[in-house]
């Protein structure tokens, strides 16, 4: 009889090849004051160590979200966390490794603008901003990033802030945008979504995936004709630059919405839902569930296997076979 609160559910074979013969998932931490693991998720190996950021929550009358540090252990260690002292990085979401530190998210608040911010990763802690405009315009709410072999950043951002009454009128479409910072040019690179929210490439690069959130507005109305959909571009290449091309309907959740999204090294494509973290095969078919009571907005890779997992109040780990590797960490 499977717990009733975290489980794996297969739907194809392959979906067994994954999680091994010893896949496991454990309850890691737990924590009622606020909703501490919603976002980010990025792990650094030496350390054994997971940056995660909080969903909202009111502290001195104002929304706020905490920057933690999960220590993870080795068996010998329990695992443990520390809230990071406050920083200017107002309303912290989506982050990624980046330069021996943190590539973060800001949602951005009405008197500070969304942007991406660097962060490092030891104490004293400091950080930095990178860019909050399109040529003068605010972004609206970044939420989630990642980064290219080319040192390109791309990110998404959406209107969520705006909804949630944390951030001015919007001053830009909901897009995609691509930041070079070694000239510091910022490229518009997709747009036609919803609410654009999780981005991630496939193992080659070859392929961007791209989640549309749509279906939930930050009010927290939902309408079932809206997008809860994972939409796949080709990465091509004019004059130098990179295009997006041959948009397509990759997958759509059957519960709540694709938030967070990652690939692991054989492409298969995982995303956080409503029930879980969904797993698809490259082909989009959609192949099991790590099953979570409440769902997950995000998640992370570990070492040989291990799926650390943001379910608000708990941390979880799955631990599938050892032969899988994240995309983003290869390891």
């Amino acid at each position: 009889m499977p717990n009733e609160k975290a489980y794996f559910l297969t739907l194809e074979p392959t979906f067994q090849q994954l999680l091994g013969t010893d896949a496991s998932i454990v309850l890691l931490l737990e924590y009622d004051a606020y909703p501490f693991a919603h976002e980010a998720g990025v792990f650094f190996a030496d350390t054994h160590e997971l940056f995660i950021t909080s969903n909202r929550f009111t502290r001195q009358d104002e929304p706020y979200i905490q920057i933690s540090k999960v220590s993870l252990g080795d068996g010998s260690k329990k695992v443990s966390r520390e809230e990071i002292p406050s920083l200017d990085i107002p309303l912290g979401n989506g982050g990624i490794n980046y330069r021996d530190g943190i590539l973060f998210c800001s949602q951005g608040s009405m008197t500070k603008p969304s942007g991406l911010y660097w962060m490092s990763r030891k104490a004293p802690y400091s950080s930095k901003l990178l860019i909050s405009d399109f040529y003068g315009r605010q972004f609206n709410s970044v939420n989630d990033v990642v980064v290219h072999s080319d040192g390109s950043i791309w990110f998404t951002d959406p209107i969520y802030g705006y909804e949630q009454g944390y951030r001015p009128k919007p001053d830009l479409p909901c897009q995609v945008y691509r930041f070079d910072p070694k000239n510091k040019s910022i490229r518009a690179i997709a747009d036609g979504f919803g609410r654009p929210n999780g981005i991630s490439f496939s193992p080659d690069e070859e392929i961007v995936y791209i989640t549309d959130t749509d279906w939930i507005h930050g009010d927290g109305t939902t309408d079932g004709m809206r997008p809860s959909s994972i939409y796949a571009f080709d990465v091509t290449h004019y004059s130098g630059q990179p295009f997006l091309t041959n948009r397509r309907l990759f997958a759509m959740a059957a519960d709540g919405i694709p938030d967070g999204i990652k690939c692991d090294m054989e492409g298969n494509v995982y995303s956080g839902c409503g029930d879980g973290i969904n797993v698809w095969s490259p082909g989009g078919v959609l192949l099991g569930i790590i099953k979570i009571e409440g769902g997950a907005a995000n998640f992370c890779f570990g070492k040989e296997g291990a799926l650390y997992i943001l379910n608000e109040h708990k941390l979880w780990k799955a631990q599938l076979s050892k032969s899988v590797r994240g995309a983003l960490l290869e390891i």
